[in-house]
């Protein structure tokens, strides 16, 4: 895929994966929505394609950092890559799960007792549902932060502050999920802009 080609789908998902993931936000509004039903299964698959979505866009982020940098500059935006790739890793396990756990339930008693059973599972409940999906967080903001700092910044200020205010929005109430793809969208508006208009950053 040619750079042209990137840049473009990064600019689509910079777009669409906030849109979905304010879908789902909007749909979790819904009475009935938290059980098993047609609500639950279009919100858990709205979010997970719009977690898939955000590959182009950590992507298109680490591209900002040219690689002219330093060494150790280099080695901690690839740091931060990794691990923001580990922690949506994470999250698409744990929509995938909450996804198949719909399917799978007649009742939300049912849904109840085999969220328990997944969630028994040594290992499970950290890596997948408490630990794992923040690193998804950490590293996208830490790659913000890199492209909006120093002389030859790409971003402003105000991209790693958006996606700061979103998420700790999310994690004091998933109700304002809706609010904090706004501030997502937001924070990655930069990148629907043309690739020619974005200076590389250094690394």
């Amino acid at each position: 895929m040619n750079a042209t080609r990137t840049a473009r789908l990064a600019s689509y998902a910079a777009v669409g994966a906030p849109a979905l993931m304010a879908l789902y936000g909007g749909i979790r509004l819904v009475p009935g929505s938290r059980q098993p039903g047609l609500g639950w299964t279009a919100g858990h698959t709205a979010m997970f394609a719009g977690l898939l979505l955000f590959v182009p866009v950590l992507l298109a982020l680490r591209a900002l950092l040219a690689p002219r940098g330093t060494t150790a500059g280099r080695l901690a935006a690839n740091a931060a890559l990794g691990t923001a790739f580990a922690g949506l890793l994470a999250s698409l396990v744990q929509i995938g799960i909450d996804l198949c756990v719909g399917v799978l339930s007649a009742t939300k008693d049912e849904q109840s007792r085999l969220f328990g059973r997944i969630q028994d599972v040594p290992g499970v409940l950290p890596a997948v549902y408490q630990v794992g999906p923040l690193l998804f967080y950490v590293g996208l903001l830490a790659l913000l932060v890199a492209a909006s700092v120093g002389a030859g910044r790409t971003l402003r200020w105000w991209s790693p502050v958006l996606m700061l205010v979103g998420t700790v929005a999310t994690a004091a109430d998933l109700a304002f999920i809706p609010l904090a793809a706004v501030c997502y969208l937001g924070a990655l508006a930069p990148l629907t802009r043309p690739a020619a208009a974005l200076r590389p950053a250094l690394a």
